[in-house]
């Protein structure tokens, strides 16, 4: 089980991916399509419900064109 800061951060990093994906203009569709991944997977990252994986976070970092950096939570 996750333990609540675990959790926090997770959400936290969705929240961002969000901010960051609006701020461009992309909807979720267009993203998936740019970061060649699975629509309802970013979705699930968005709302804090899936804890994506180191290459994910690169992915979607590459298709925002934003440093990794820019997705996490702050410490």
């Amino acid at each position: 089980m996750d333990s609540l800061r675990e959790i926090l951060i997770i959400k936290e990093f969705g929240k961002n991916l969000k901010k960051v994906r609006k701020g461009k203009g992309l909807s979720l569709r267009k993203l998936a399509h740019l970061a060649d991944m699975n629509y309802g997977n970013i979705h699930k990252i968005e709302k804090g419900l899936i804890n994506p994986q180191i290459s994910t976070v690169i992915l979607l970092a590459e298709a925002l064109n934003v440093p990794p950096s820019d997705l996490l939570p702050s410490s």
